[in-house]
């Protein structure tokens, strides 16, 4: 999830889950099943003029015209900034794969490029890859607050890296994004107005129509877990093969469409900071249990390693190192958990820089998206996660959250609780979708949940896999944060066998990572190298 600059989530249906997915949905394409009724007038769809987005690339760029309003289609318009990978075996076409990276604010057209390669190879072949900048977000008519760059980047040197640490910084916090939420009001209000994730679903619905697809084919991780499911209710009947990868529970996400004030944040509600503890807790297990050339943080045993991560902290609260700060610090952690390879190894490596007294080098920079760098700017995030989730409106509440969180999650609590207090002073959106959650869909949800997950808890998926009609729970027995990004060959077998011809994983169905943590590369598990998949439960 794409929260205060990250790249940042229940229940009914289950009466007919059991008759719908026993076993497998046959597709044959795009135009199959006419469940969702006949297709809506050419002239509601945008059009999309591709051309390439750098000269001799693979990569081709368009842009879409779409409401401001849906409630207004006539009214103001906006742009959105759409990218695409077509299929890369001729003949052998089936239709069009949209993907949302997460976030939220994750901007598709520079993320899909840095990840094509992790899709399934035969889903590479058989669909066109497209991906878009959602409203608000990069390179589409996007939140920016401020007049000049310097403007931002002034802002952003103001608060405190991370999260606030003692009463000085949260009152800095506090009037930072005070400030910033004035700033946003002032430059576009009818644009904050229209950020909800149901305006992005029509979004959706819309570029769909735009590639001539009479049902939607998507892959959606992180929060765009929460975007495919809002778009399988608000649309039910076009869904024709629907993932989710790192799921939030939509209960969490919406408090339950309670109308009380919420008491709790949207990242505490989901468990983040249970699951993020988690998984640093195995990492430091993990780390201890093998050598310093493997781990560079490693004390020689799991306790040994705790305990050395527990004093780095105390000690970084105290004596910062450079720029790292204690609140910094935990920050790159809980970043740094997401994906495996190299990134533990990578993280292992700043935190014994850090222990040593240190400034860790900054880390290596992602390959260049055949797009611009937009800017991304932590209120385009806000727009989206502000607009739709409930938080406590009293910025004075959220230090007592955090002390709260950190008694059952320790460092990783004081993360996730400010990560949402940027909303106390947000504006809330127009047309926000709170459920039902429950409508049966013309195919079933796949529903994909990383045990070890340290953004969206494992039970997150399960929660949706309840809360939808028509779903099927995929369980990914490993660490980070989405099965995408950290590979999982049989992982990628149920997926490519989904997308393509609809079939389902037998319930139960659990795979392994490809790579342990801390190991040498190459395959060890997953359909396609005799291992890893299995059903049974998760122990």
């Amino acid at each position: 999830m794409l929260i205060s600059g990250r790249t940042a989530g229940r229940r009914r249906g289950a009466a007919v889950l059991t008759a719908v997915v026993t076993c497998s949905t046959v597709l044959t394409g795009p135009d199959l099943a006419a469940a969702g009724g006949p297709p809506s007038p050419p002239a509601s769809a945008p059009q999309l003029e591709w051309k390439p987005c750098v000269r001799g690339k693979a990569f081709d760029c368009a842009t879409a015209k779409v409401p401001l309003d849906y409630r207004d289609p006539v009214g103001r318009t906006i742009e959105l900034a759409v990218i695409k990978r077509k299929a890369t075996g001729p003949g052998r076409r089936i239709g069009t794969l949209f993907f949302n990276p997460g976030g939220p604010g994750g901007p598709g057209t520079v993320q899909m490029p840095q990840n094509y390669r992790f899709f399934p190879r035969e889903v590479r072949e058989r669909f066109d890859i497209v991906s878009w900048d959602t409203r608000g977000v990069g390179h589409s008519t996007a939140v920016n607050c401020f007049a000049r760059p310097g403007d931002a980047a002034a802002w952003e040197a103001s608060k405190p890296a991370g999260f606030p640490v003692g009463a000085q910084e949260r009152k800095t916090w506090i009037a930072a994004f005070e400030d910033l939420a004035r700033r946003c009001r002032q430059r576009d209000p009818e644009l904050l107005r229209h950020m909800s994730t149901a305006d992005i679903a029509h979004d959706l619905d819309r570029l769909r129509r735009a590639v001539g697809d009479t049902q939607l084919t998507y892959l959606g991780t992180s929060y765009g877990s929460f975007l495919g499911a809002t778009y399988a209710n608000l649309f039910p009947g076009k869904v024709r093969a629907l993932a989710v990868d790192s799921t939030i529970d939509p209960q969490a996400w919406t408090d339950h469409a309670s109308h009380t004030a919420p008491r709790r944040p949207i990242f505490l509600r989901m468990g983040a900071d249970l699951g993020a503890a988690a998984i640093l807790d195995r990492f430091l297990a993990l780390c201890g249990a093998t050598t310093t050339a493997r781990c560079a943080f490693s004390a020689g045993s799991p306790k040994a390693t705790r305990d050395k991560f527990d004093r780095l902290m105390r000690r970084l609260r105290e004596h910062p190192v450079g720029t790292w700060t204690y609140g910094k610090t935990v920050d790159d952690v809980v970043s740094g958990l997401d994906i495996v390879h190299p990134g533990w190894t990578d993280l292992a490596g700043r935190l014994q820089d850090l222990w040593r007294g240190r400034v860790p080098r900054p880390p290596t920079p992602l390959p260049a998206p055949p797009v611009p760098n937009p800017y991304t700017g932590v209120e385009q995030a806000s727009a989206i996660l502000c607009s739709d989730s409930p938080n406590p409106r009293d910025p004075g509440v959220y230090h007592a959250l955090e002390e709260a969180s950190a008694l059952r999650a320790g460092d990783t609590g004081r993360f996730w609780t400010w990560a949402a207090e940027p909303c106390a002073t947000w504006p809330v959106a127009a047309d926000r979708y709170r459920g039902p959650w429950n409508r049966p869909t013309a195919h079933p949800v796949l529903v994909i949940g990383t045990v070890y997950d340290p953004a969206t808890p494992y039970s997150g998926a399960q929660a949706m896999t309840k809360e939808l009609a028509h779903a099927r729970l995929l369980t990914h027995h490993g660490y980070g944060h989405t099965a995408l990004l950290n590979p999982s060959s049989c992982i990628k077998e149920y997926e490519s066998r989904y997308f393509i011809d609809g079939t389902l994983p037998p319930a139960g169905a659990v795979c392994r990572p490809d790579t342990p943590p801390f190991s040498a590369p190459g395959p060890s598990g997953g359909v396609a190298t005799g291992g890893g998949a299995m059903a049974g439960p998760v122990s």
